[in-house]
């Protein structure tokens, strides 16, 4: 198990290597000694809510190498943060050529478009110098925990995936396809990938009345990545029912009171594209590619009408898919061209907390 302390001085979480009695911080450079009660390892979360704890025996660290918002929030308004995370896995054979430029995109879409605080927008890729923000479990497991600690209602929070997501058999009878939904860090060949249990218990429980987090996977097999207790089932003339994936078990999946939507590259059982044909100039992620698309179109009014406005982008890839010149649009002439080929067979899916009218429910980050 990860053996996790707090420094001593700034309780930036650390890890401490089998058999030490001390480490030094990174980030502030004192000396932290185990027998310190300081530096006791982080205590269990409260199980007494929720069904909340530790998942698999791990306990969410603290975010400290990352910092919080400084500040108050705007008058009558929360605070805005977000994660994107992009992984190429550069130099292996599960190499992908358009998450890096995902990232980016969706970070210039926060920032120009949302007026999210480029300060307050974490970003885990490879090409990140810092070793807390290069996208490995252990990182992007501190990074979902810095999202959502401290948390205040109205605060607007939202999680970016671009990367490999994968699917293993579930054998405790909670999953409705029997099977888990998973994403794939930078080191999961060695560390192992992150379950949507554990998403879920990060991102989604903690949540309090009046937080709102939205989520967009581009990745495969992510439709419940979430683990999220409604699926928005639509067919292609855009009618819809929620479905019910709650657990029979009654296990609790949804949060303490907050609202997160996600939206996923394609189904559970489907796989997302990493492509040039949608961008005509360098390789994307189909899925985050159309999400940016139908903002720039003004076609994201509603959360169903960003639904369907994706689904008719991916299906009609080959066709003058152009971003129409927005904001966003700037930024791809600026990223290095590259070529991917997949078929976009792939239906993006949107889940939700709770059911809403998706034609009613305004469309907001």
């Amino acid at each position: 198990m990860l053996m996790l302390v707090n420094c001593s001085n700034c309780r930036t979480p650390l890890q401490l290597p089998p058999g030490a009695r001390s480490i030094r911080c990174a980030v502030c450079q004192a000396v932290t000694l185990v027998a310190d009660s300081r530096s006791a390892p982080l205590a269990p979360p409260s199980t007494a809510s929720h069904g909340g704890g530790i998942y698999n025996g791990y306990n969410p660290p603290a975010p400290a190498p990352y910092g919080q918002p400084t500040g108050p929030p705007a008058m009558g308004r929360g605070r805005k943060k977000a994660v994107i995370c992009g992984i190429s896995y550069k130099y292996s054979r599960h190499e992908l050529k358009g998450c890096v430029n995902d990232a980016k995109c969706m970070k210039y879409l926060l920032v120009n478009k949302f007026q999210f605080p480029a300060e307050n927008i974490l970003m885990l890729t490879e090409e990140e110098t810092d070793p807390f923000r290069i996208p490995t479990k252990h990182n992007i497991r501190m990074a979902m925990h810095w999202l959502v600690v401290g948390c205040q209602p109205g605060d607007s929070l939202v999680f970016h995936y671009s990367g490999h997501g994968s699917r293993q058999r579930n054998y405790n009878g909670e999953e409705v396809d029997g099977y888990d939904e998973t994403l794939c860090p930078l080191d999961f060949e060695t560390q192992g990938m992150i379950l949507d249990d554990e998403i879920n218990v990060a991102l989604v429980r903690p949540l309090i009345a009046g937080v709102k987090l939205h989520a967009i996977i581009d990745a495969c097999h992510s439709g419940t990545v979430l683990d999220l207790p409604f699926l928005c089932r639509m067919d292609r003339s855009g009618r819809y029912v929620w479905e019910d994936h709650r657990p029979r078990s009654g296990t609790w999946k949804g949060t303490s009171g907050g609202e997160v939507i996600s939206f996923s590259g394609c189904d559970d059982d489907q796989t997302s594209a990493d492509t040039s044909a949608l961008s005509q100039v360098t390789s994307t992620g189909a899925m985050t590619y159309c999400f940016i698309q139908a903002i720039e179109r003004g076609q994201a009014s509603t959360y169903g009408s960003m639904l369907t406005s994706m689904r008719a982008a991916i299906r009609n890839t080959g066709n003058d898919v152009g971003l129409g010149g927005g904001v966003v649009s700037s930024l791809l002439t600026m990223l290095i061209s590259g070529g991917s080929l997949g078929g976009l067979r792939q239906e993006p899916q949107l889940t939700a907390n709770e059911p809403f009218d998706v034609y009613m429910k305004p469309f907001s980050l």
